[in-house]
C-alpha cells in the first residue's frame, strides 16, 4: 500500500536517525542503496549510556561511509518529556513517555534541526509504513510485522511531521533486518532489541521515581466499598491491572482498579473489576487535521500491544473523544494513548483522561 510519491527522488538529503542498532543501521544502508545523499544523527538525551551509544552509531555511520553527527536536545527532553513522565506519576497516570518524545523530539526538534541543517528528510527504522490517503494527505498504516509495528507509538504525528518523513522498514519483517544487515557485514545477535524507555535502561521504575523525589506518601489500599486491605509505600509505584506488590493475601488475586490522588488511596479488586466499555480521549490529535466522519467503522488500541478493536466514536461537548468498545476492554488505564485506527490507516490518537463512570461490567 505504500506509494512512491509518499518518499523523495534520488539525490535528495536524507538525514537518518542513528542509534547503532540493527534497524537503524538497515535503515542508513537502505537510503544510500537507493541514492539519497544520507547522513546520520543521534540524539543526546537521557540515556544513561548515550556516549557508549554514540560511539556506536558513529561506528556504524563509518562502516557505511557516510558523515554523523551528534545532536544534544537532553536539555529539552528534559524539560519535554521527562517532566511530563514525573508529572504523570505524581498525578496517579501512567504516562507513555515514547509517544511524546516522538511528536515533541524525535519528530519535532530533531526533525526542525535536520531540516534547519539542510536535509530534506529524517528516516527513522519504525516498523510503519507511510501511505496516501483517499482523503488527501499521508496518513501511517501498520508494518508487515505485525510482531513489530510501531504505529501506536505514531498516533500524535501531523502532516507537517509525515510529510518530511521516511519509514523504510515498514514494507520489512525483522528477520529481513538481521539478513541485510548480514550482508553488510554486520554482526547483531538476533535476541537484541531496543529498550522503549531509553533514560531507564538497566534501572527499574521504582528506583527512578524515588530518584527524582518520587518515592510518594504512605497510604491505604482499599477495596471498591472503600475497605482497607493493606498499605502502599506511594501512588506513584502503582498502575491499573497491577498484582503483584500488593501484599493482600486471598483466594483469588486482587488487581489495582483504580488510583486516587485526592486520597492516597491504591483501590483494588476482582480481575472482571478491570473491565470497562469506554474511554475518553483528550486533546485528540488526528493525524489530517479534521476531524473525520465519525458514523464510519473504527478500531481502537489502548496499549502498544493491544489488538485493535472495533469501537464507536462521539464527539463529546468539550470536543473530547467518547468511545465505546464492542466489548468491554481489560485494564485500560488513564494517561496512556489510544490509537483510532479505520481499516488500514492510523486516523491519530491522545491520552486517556479518565474512564466512564458505571462503564465497569462488574
Amino acid at each position: 500500500m505504500t506509494c512512491s510519491s509518499c518518499n523523495p527522488g534520488p539525490g535528495a538529503v536524507v538525514a537518518v536517525a542513528m542509534s547503532g542498532g540493527v534497524d537503524s543501521t538497515v535503515t542508513a544502508a537502505l537510503m544510500k542503496e537507493v541514492g539519497y545523499r544520507v547522513r546520520g544523527v543521534f540524539m543526546s538525551l537521557a540515556q544513561p549510556d548515550r556516549e557508549v551509544q554514540a560511539a556506536r552509531a558513529r561506528a556504524m555511520a563509518e562502516r557505511l561511509g557516510i558523515p554523523f553527527e551528534v545532536i544534544d536536545l537532553s536539555d529539552e527532553f528534559d524539560r519535554l518529556v521527562l517532566s511530563y513522565f514525573r508529572d504523570g506519576y505524581s498525578r496517579g497516570i501512567t504516562p507513555n513517555p515514547c509517544v511524546v518524545c516522538n511528536r515533541t523530539i524525535k519528530f519535532g526538534l530533531l526533525l526542525d534541526r535536520v531540516l534547519a541543517g539542510g536535509a530534506d528528510y529524517l528516516a527513522t527504522g519504525h516498523y510503519v509504513r507511510k501511505v496516501l490517503a483517499p482523503s488527501g494527505g499521508f496518513r501511517l498504516s501498520p508494518g508487515c510485522d505485525p510482531n513489530k509495528d510501531q504505529s501506536y507509538f505514531l498516533c500524535l504525528l501531523n502532516q507537517d511531521q509525515l510529510a518530511r518523513v521516511i519509514f523504510p522498514l515498514g514494507e520489512k519483517v525483522k528477520a529481513e533486518v538481521y539478513d541485510l544487515a548480514a550482508g553488510l557485514g554486520l554482526r547483531y545477535a538476533r535476541s537484541e532489541e531496543s529498550q522503549d524507555v531509553c533514560f531507564l535502561k538497566g534501572q527499574d521504575l521504582a528506583t527512578y521515581l524515588g530518584g527524582v523525589g518520587l518515592s510518594g506518601q504512605p497510604g491505604g489500599i482499599v477495596t471498591l466499598v472503600g475497605r482497607e486491605v493493606g498499605r502502599h509505600q506511594g501512588i506513584s509505584h502503582f498502575t491499573i491491572g497491577q498484582r503483584r506488590g500488593l501484599g493482600i493475601p486471598d483466594v483469588t488475586p486482587w488487581y489495582v482498579v483504580a488510583i486516587d490522588p485526592g486520597t492516597n488511596q491504591v483501590v483494588v479488586g476482582k480481575d472482571n473489576d478491570l473491565f470497562r466499555a469506554g474511554l475518553i480521549i483528550k486533546p485528540m490529535s488526528w493525524a489530517g487535521g479534521e476531524l473525520p466522519d465519525l458514523g464510519a467503522s473504527f478500531t481502537v488500541k489502548i496499549r502498544y500491544r493491544h489488538r485493535a478493536v472495533p469501537a464507536q466514536l462521539k464527539l463529546g461537548h468539550h470536543q473530547e473523544i467518547i468511545i465505546q468498545f464492542s466489548e468491554p476492554q481489560r485494564a485500560i488505564t488513564p494517561g496512556q494513548f489510544a490509537a483510532v485506527y479505520q481499516g488500514d490507516l492510523l486516523l491519530g490518537g491522545g491520552p486517556i483522561q479518565l474512564v466512564p463512570a458505571g462503564s465497569s461490567t462488574s
